[in-house]
């Protein structure tokens, strides 16, 4: 794994992904992009991981992209940029698409494509001074990329104003735009409520997670009509008859712990 990025668990399967720039307050390159893409795709295919943390070295979750890796960009053709692009989105999509829970963990700076990783996160919890920002529009960009993530968790009005003024905002701000689920005072707290969380998800059949969280990314936004009934059922169906499906049930049956529960 590359150093840019690097990855530790526990025997309940929460696994804790960080960013390892915290010189540059863990904002992002090409090779941290790289990086954290070929981490979450990883994840894809984990056997016994339920959750996944997403967390910045140093006290920063990430401030965005490089400087340096800004300046470089400046004088790239359109083709140069739009394949530039694309490792960002894939990136995200990547972390999107991992079966298991995920949560970002904030602290201080999350702005621009930082920001738009917590977007991509299932969960957010957040210090009380961590600060946000979709701040491209001050430089004549637009935050193209990581806008599916965020109209989706902030709703189209909300992304508009934030999009086009670029403002600063705070956490308690961002717990009432949707950014964020839930604030905290302090470290100890932020990671007593993580903690609390890997042990609500620990006697959670880890390939149940995955579906469950399926149904809400095939199903948002779907008519209720025959064939999402029809396919509801289908799913369910496919669960019952499934090996945790069938460990499950019976183990509940037999008032005994499935065998997925440590």
């Amino acid at each position: 794994m590359s150093p840019l990025v690097h990855m530790d668990s526990t025997p309940e399967g929460a696994v804790t992904v960080w960013i390892n720039r915290p010189d540059k307050k863990n904002a992002f390159d090409a090779a941290t992009i790289a990086a954290l893409r070929q981490t979450f795709e990883t994840l894809h295919g984990a056997e016994g991981v339920r959750i996944v943390f997403l967390r910045g070295v140093g006290g920063a979750f990430s401030a965005g992209a490089d400087l340096s890796w800004m300046a470089s960009a400046v004088e790239w053709d359109e083709d140069d940029n739009r394949q530039d692009a694309l490792e960002l989105a894939h990136m995200l999509k990547a972390l999107h698409d991992i079966p298991a829970l995920t949560v970002a963990l904030v602290e201080g700076p999350a702005f621009g494509g930082g920001a738009g990783l917590v977007a991509a996160c299932d969960h957010a919890l957040a210090l009380v001074d961590a600060k946000f920002a979709f701040s491209e529009v001050k430089l004549g960009l637009t935050p193209a990329t990581i806008s599916p993530y965020v109209i989706q968790a902030l709703g189209p009005r909300t992304a508009k104003l934030l999009f086009a003024t670029g403002r600063v905002f705070d956490a308690d701000d961002a717990w009432g735009f949707g950014l964020v689920d839930e604030v905290f005072e302090d470290v100890a707290s932020l990671e007593g409520a993580r903690d609390a969380l890997i042990a609500e998800m620990a006697p959670c059949a880890p390939g149940a997670i995955g579906d469950a969280k399926a149904l809400v990314n095939d199903f948002v936004g779907q008519k209720l009509d025959k064939g999402l009934i029809d396919e509801s059922a289908r799913r369910i169906a496919r669960r019952r008859v499934s090996p945790e499906g069938q460990e499950g049930v019976r183990a509940f049956l037999a008032r005994r712990k499935p065998s997925w529960v440590e």
